[in-house]
């Protein structure tokens, strides 16, 4: 696919917000026509799947976000997850985002795998976890963050996935990878 991949000859910034800047790329085909692409620039963001019972344990729980997110219209289940700062380590963003958005701290944090979100019109990237050895504390939410912490049997967020209650994809790729990877059910 090298070869027959289209050759990036310029951008143009067309927003610079507060979270996201959109870029209008041109590129050349193969065949030499110009065309633009809008791509989404987003600084990447991590999300962790604290785990509150022992790996072990044959029905293990796992502290769930309901939270409320207006451009899905309503409140939807989510892991804790933030967007990185500047400079700022994945793991330690990891830290950061589970003790904000849970209160939890954790003994220790694996790095499970990175996934592009959205790869057709965004180059973000999500650092996804595993938190373990959980510390319950009180959250800190920031002014526009709308949350209840849950804790649900990964027997429930396993249904709660096949039944189309769980919809967000960063949520339902890191609860399978450890369910499928992490744990013994």
């Amino acid at each position: 696919m090298t070869g027959d991949a289209p050759e990036h000859i310029g951008s143009r910034r067309a927003f610079d917000g507060r979270l996201v800047r959109v870029d209008l790329d041109t590129l050349r085909a193969p065949d030499g026509r110009e065309f633009e692409l809008e791509i989404v620039r987003h600084p990447g963001a991590v999300a962790v799947v604290p785990l509150l019972s022992d790996p072990g344990n044959p029905d293990p729980s796992i502290l769930l976000l309901e939270q409320y997110r207006h451009a899905t219209g309503g409140v939807i289940w989510e892991i804790p997850a933030g967007t990185l700062e500047p400079g700022e380590d994945p793991e330690a963003c990891a830290r950061r985002e589970l003790l904000e958005e849970t209160g939890a701290s954790a003994e220790q944090i694996e790095h499970l795998t990175t996934i592009y979100t959205t790869p057709g019109f965004t180059d973000e990237r999500i650092h996804l976890y595993l938190a373990t050895g959980i510390t319950a504390g009180e959250p800190n939410h920031e002014g526009d963050e709308f949350i209840e912490v849950k804790p649900l049997p990964i027997t429930q967020i396993l249904e709660m996935i096949r039944d189309g209650k769980i919809v967000d994809a960063k949520s339902i790729a890191a609860l399978l990878w450890v369910a499928g990877f992490r744990l013994d059910l």
